[in-house]
């Protein structure tokens, strides 16, 4: 039986090579959770250059935080990496949620990023 560390591995390599065979050119818009911190960077594969992110550890959100760790946090991530998306340019990305299922500060995330303006 593989580890869980493998297990994750596996997941998220198979989430985002599905992502890349329909992405069309567009930028990708990757998250990583920890247990303390929500982290957001919108990728372009092709030149593998980061275009904007946006994480909880950030100097304009570190202080209107109560926590990094809560669904709150992960709207503001959002909205934040959104903003520096389309400074960028940027209006249509793919989601990667990596190993990541879908609800709690991922999907709040994912939400607040379309508010913000990001078609995906």
């Amino acid at each position: 039986m593989a580890s869980r560390k493998e297990a994750l591995a596996r997941r998220a390599n198979r989430v985002r090579r599905h992502i890349k065979s329909v992405a069309n050119g567009r930028p990708r818009l990757s998250v990583h959770r920890s247990s303390k911190n929500i982290y957001a960077q919108v990728i372009d594969d092709v030149a593998g250059k980061t275009l904007a992110a946006a994480s909880t550890l950030d100097k304009d959100l570190r202080g209107s935080l109560k926590t990094g760790a809560d669904i709150a946090a992960a709207a503001l991530v959002g909205k934040l990496v959104a903003e520096r998306a389309s400074k960028a340019g940027i209006q249509e990305v793919v989601f990667d949620r990596g190993a990541f299922i879908y609800h709690g500060r991922i999907k709040a995330l994912a939400d607040a990023a379309r508010e913000g303006g990001l078609t995906f």
